[in-house]
């Protein structure tokens, strides 16, 4: 087994934070952590396609100054060995497994877009391991529009490809000025890190994801009644990846739910807002 203790974790930022790995059940997943141990952790997990380097460093850094975070690649994907899973139900075996081989008995959960799909599932099968709850940008199971992400995101893939413009420019943000001017900032940002990035994902991987969301977006509803911790449910207004109808959904179903909607924001509103998203953030997690 490879194995870096939480202890080796330091104050760096997280363009500067080392991949480590961690193996459970003959597969290696590779993760990062930054932040001063302590406490209960803040573990992080990111869209669909993403690898560690997709996490945005401004939310992650200021999350930091307070929080030791361990930021996770599902299996399949980035450094993490192993096949992509086609169910989210999966995916969330697999985090619990990885977070409880960590040594982690009690932790602090935040989920953007898939990864917010995976956190709501983590809750409602561990609820004694998730104290408090964040999801950004994300659905419940079932829920209006998630079962069209792909339908909604090849066409936009395309246009990237076509304006020689990262696809998250259409996909993640308005095309107001505001929008616009906020995804440059952010593709700016992801672009810090210099040495030991992750791998991009595979197109198999990609696809497998694509498969999970879709059978996420398919699926009977959970009772979210059933997640009885705190939770801050945060969107943009304008999210046509996963539609903000979701986010108030999820914020009306889950008893002790927070929402926060950022105004001219579409789908990466967290990152567009990461001003105010990252005190707000602390703030809930403080309290």
């Amino acid at each position: 087994m490879t194995y870096t203790s939480p202890a080796a974790a330091t104050k760096q930022r997280y363009r500067d934070a080392a991949n480590r790995f961690v193996t459970v059940a003959n597969t290696r997943f590779a993760y990062r952590e930054l932040g001063s141990p302590g406490g209960v952790p803040l573990v992080l997990l990111n869209h669909w396609g993403a690898v560690l380097d997709n996490f945005d460093p401004r939310i992650v850094d200021g999350l930091a100054t307070s929080h030791h975070i361990i930021a996770l690649d599902y299996k399949g994907i980035g450094l993490s060995g192993g096949t992509a899973p086609v169910t989210i139900d999966e995916m969330a075996r697999d985090m619990m497994a990885v977070i409880r081989k960590l040594g982690f008995e009690t932790i602090d959960l935040m989920g953007f877009s898939l990864g917010g799909f995976v956190a709501q599932d983590i809750a409602l099968k561990a609820p004694a391991l998730v104290r408090k709850l964040i999801l950004t940008g994300t659905g419940p199971a079932g829920g209006e529009g998630i079962a069209k992400v792909g339908a909604v995101s090849w066409p936009l893939i395309l246009k990237g490809m076509l304006t020689l413009r990262d696809p998250k420019t259409y996909l993640s943000f308005t095309s107001s000025a505001n929008g616009r001017h906020a995804a440059k900032g952010f593709l700016a940002s992801l672009k810090e890190r210099r040495r030991d990035r992750d791998k991009g994902p595979t197109p198999r991987a990609f696809l497998r994801q694509l498969a999970a969301i879709k059978a996420w977006g398919g699926q009977a509803p959970q009772d979210l009644e059933g997640i009885r911790i705190p939770v801050l449910v945060a969107n943009g207004d304008h999210d046509i990846m996963v539609p903000t109808s979701n986010s108030h959904d999820m914020a009306r179903r889950i008893p002790d739910a927070e929402l926060v909607i950022y105004k001219d924001a579409g789908h990466g509103g967290i990152f567009q807002y990461h001003d105010e998203f990252v005190p707000k953030a602390l703030a809930f997690l403080a309290a």
